[in-house]
């Protein structure tokens, strides 16, 4: 029509629908299409049909963007060619607006439109073997930014991953990725991904394509190219290229570009309706906020996350609405054991959900429900609807696995972690989740291995020098536990879990006074890494801690410090309530456990495990250990889970607890299940002091069987019982062989001991 204004817009209609890129759009048929050529002969025959210059024009109306550019051409394809040639010559054939020239035109049309859809045939079997499977990886490629406004540097490439990982098919190559590839290639790790060098590392890493960006200024339009080619042949295997309106339709522009290419990549239609939100929906309208938010990942990625977080908090400050970015905040707060701080930004972005893509949201509210609410079941099943959705993202079933273990259910904790090591082999994660479940089943030679695979990966964070302290303490290896004391020294930022587990270790022997010297030194450096938070837990462990000692004049100070230090986290508010429970400070104890109870009423652990631990204990207080018991019932469905905020261990305080309310029943055997139940899980329990006096519970609970046996007349049991509380308390005082001298309990135990001999 442009070449002819003669030409008929009914024509150009239909030639029109015979290229629609959308298979739904397009004809369903051949004699669809014959019918309405048909129709349009018949019709120009008796002159019903004007031209483009009287009639009304057919034209494609878009909001802010318009297409250029569809699937590319190869030169050598001779049907679109001889397409081409037609539509030239039927455009410029001259009209004088008899009857006979449509005698010539309406034939030529239809030649040219199946000479149309030979090509379209030829084109969509073409793309059929260039398309991507769900095995293929692709590389993102730095934009080429030629419009000389830096705030496309970076942002475009961040906002078209987050478009695309809304796609269950496609696989995008991690950053880490990325950088272990880099340096594989001796390039430093924030090389810029230029299309030479993208491919370059495509074929590096084993990925089928990369995916080409650029940006470039017409006027006041921005013109946008994605080109996804094939890294081993150099094969364009799909072309798109838009114009945005305007730099505010800059990033909806490539958002609807980057679906339309989704497609072309081998994606199903259903998939790329059901999980496709507009990009600037699921980011944010501002290009300055997603730029902060992209300098951030990439100061995650290079420096981690405290060079992250300014980054990430002023993207919130400049979009007060984008959820992302309160995520990206919260995940940086959880990393560095700010968790309190970590669950305000959680919550904020649960509520702004909505303004994020499918798959941030799911991840989203699995991570509320997990962290801040702690609605374990809900987190377990929203995790689940992730993984149906997303059934390749390792993050959700690593996340997934931490859930099932702060519910006890180790075995299915580590089956999922093997799920994500294999998802994600050359993510440090993933070996830490695996390798702290198997841990706390008991297989010392499988944490190991693990720890070994990622070591062997060079994969490295203080989550496995964790993981490999305890099992250095668990094998009474005191060379290994040096040798990762010396790794957490020479870590501003971790140095202070070196020093807690450290402090454990002490405390575990009896050495309360180089205990306490560590867990000061392990808060002073915590505040220094500005995470006062975790300092404040390194001051509650110390308080509940004392008070089982029986220094209850320490425990409270220590559990006061605790709650100055941190007054907003919710796990230095239990560990403080349960050392005033145990230091017999009813008062507080109960203020403070009333006060959890209402703030956190859906919490599981709250409800099942902490707050009955702490009434349990004011019970016994009150010489009530039947009340104590009754309370504690409540704690089994998850009483070997790992404590949702404190990394990978649990002390099994309410299992303790219950131990001492059927000793104060006058129930040894069951006391003694009570305290074996600990000593029988030291890879959850680790260097914590339950472990220690475990066996002096273990000690009173058969020195009180033997008491009972005795005084129904079984003397045979009560020797029994006695021999076994003899070796016993032999157990404990062997550990405790140098503890400080004054400790309250050691004192005790001795006397017992000496009256039982």
């Amino acid at each position: 029509m442009r070449l002819n204004p003669d030409v008929p817009a009914e024509l150009e209609r239909i030639i029109n629908r015979a290229l629609e890129k959308d298979r739904e759009l397009r004809y369903q048929g051949a004699a669809e299409m014959r019918s309405e050529l048909m129709r349009l002969k018949r019709d120009t025959s008796s002159g019903q049909v004007s031209a483009a210059s009287s009639g009304t024009r057919v034209a494609a109306q878009d909001t802010g963007s318009q297409r250029v550019v569809q699937q590319p051409v190869p030169s050598s394809v001779s049907a679109p060619a001889a397409a081409s040639s037609a539509a030239v010559r039927v455009a410029e054939a001259p009209f004088t607006g008899g009857k006979k020239p449509w005698k010539i035109l309406v034939p030529a049309a239809v030649v040219l439109v199946a000479a149309t859809i030979g090509g379209a045939f030829y084109f969509r079997s073409r793309q059929t073997t260039h398309r991507l499977t769900e095995k293929d990886t692709i590389v993102l490629s730095d934009f080429t930014n030629t419009t000389g406004d830096a705030i496309f540097d970076d942002t475009l490439k961040t906002a078209l991953n987050v478009s695309l990982r809304q796609s269950p098919f496609l696989n995008v190559l991690s950053d880490s990725e990325v950088a272990k590839n880099l340096k594989l290639m001796t390039r430093p790790a924030g090389t810029k991904l230029t299309p030479e060098v993208a491919r370059e590392l495509c074929q590096r890493a084993g990925s089928k394509a990369y995916l080409a960006g650029s940006i470039g200024s017409l006027g006041s339009q921005y013109v946008l190219g994605l080109k996804a080619v094939n890294c081993r042949s150099g094969d364009t295997l799909a072309e798109e290229q838009v114009t945005a309106a305007s730099k505010e339709k800059v990033l909806d522009t490539l958002g609807e570009v980057a679906t339309k290419l989704r497609g072309e990549l081998g994606e199903s239609l259903a998939t790329v309706q059901k999980l496709d939100v507009p990009l600037e929906q699921a980011t944010t309208s501002s290009l300055e906020a997603l730029q902060a938010y992209s300098l951030g990942l990439k100061a995650r990625n290079e420096k981690g996350y405290a060079a992250a977080l300014p980054y990430h908090q002023r993207a919130i400050q400049l979009d007060p609405n984008f959820a992302m970015g309160y995520s990206a905040v919260g995940t940086d707060y959880f990393s560095l054991g700010e968790l309190g701080r970590a669950s305000e930004y959680f919550t904020k972005a649960f509520q702004l959900r909505e303004h994020a893509s499918e798959r941030e949201k799911v991840a989203t509210a699995a991570t509320y429900y997990q962290n801040v609410t702690g609605e374990l079941d809900k987190a377990v099943q929203t995790y689940q609807e992730y993984i149906e959705s997303y059934p390749r993202d390792f993050r959700a079933y690593g996340n997934l696995g931490v859930v099932y273990s702060t519910q006890g259910q180790y075995e299915k904790a580590a089956e999922v972690a093997r799920q994500a090591v294999r998802l994600a082999p050359d993510r440090v994660g993933t070996y830490d989740g695996l390798a702290n479940f198997t841990i706390a089943l008991q297989r010392f030679d499988e944490a190991r291995q693990s720890i070994h695979e990622a070591q062997a990966r060079k994969l490295d964070d203080y989550i496995l020098h964790n993981a490999l302290y305890a099992l250095a303490f668990l094998g009474a290896d005191s060379a290994a536990m040096a040798e990762q004391q010396q790794w957490f020294a020479g870590k501003p930022d971790y140095e202070n879990f070196g020093l807690a587990l450290a402090s454990d270790t002490e405390a575990y022997a009896g050495h309360v006074g180089k205990a306490r010297e560590l867990t000061k030194r392990a808060v002073d450096s915590a505040i220094r890494a500005d995470s006062k938070e975790t300092g404040a837990i390194w001051q509650a462990n110390d308080a509940v801690q004392q008070a089982a000692y029986g220094n209850a004049t320490e425990a409270r100070q220590s559990a006061a410090e605790a709650l100055k230090l941190g007054p907003a986290s919710q796990g230095v508010e239990v560990e403080s309530a349960l050392a005033f429970a145990m230091a017999g400070d009813t008062a507080r104890a109960e203020s403070l456990a009333q006060d959890l109870g209402k703030r956190y009423p859906q919490d599981t652990q709250m409800q099942s495990l902490w707050l009955p631990a702490m009434q349990a204990q004011l019970a016994l207080n009150k010489k009530k250990p039947a009340a104590a018991l009754n309370t504690l019932q409540a704690a089994s469905a998850i009483e070997l889970g790992q404590i949702n905020f404190v990394a990978n261990i649990s002390c099994l305080y309410h299992v303790y607890v219950r131990g001492e309310a059927y000793l104060a029943a006058g129930q040894g055997s069951a006391a003694a299940a009570e305290f074996q139940k600990i000593l029988d899980h030291s890879g959850i329990v680790w260097n914590c002091w339950t472990g220690a006096l475990a066996r002096l519970g273990v000690a009173r609970a058969n020195a009180l069987q033997a008491k009972t046996f005795q005084g129904q007349g079984q003397g045979a049991d009560a020797d029994a019982a006695r021999v076994r509380a003899l070796a016993a308390y032999k157990d404990f005082l062997a550990l405790w062989k140098d503890a400080d001298p004054n400790i309250p309990i050691l004192k005790e135990a001795k006397t017992e001991y000496a009256k039982l001999q």
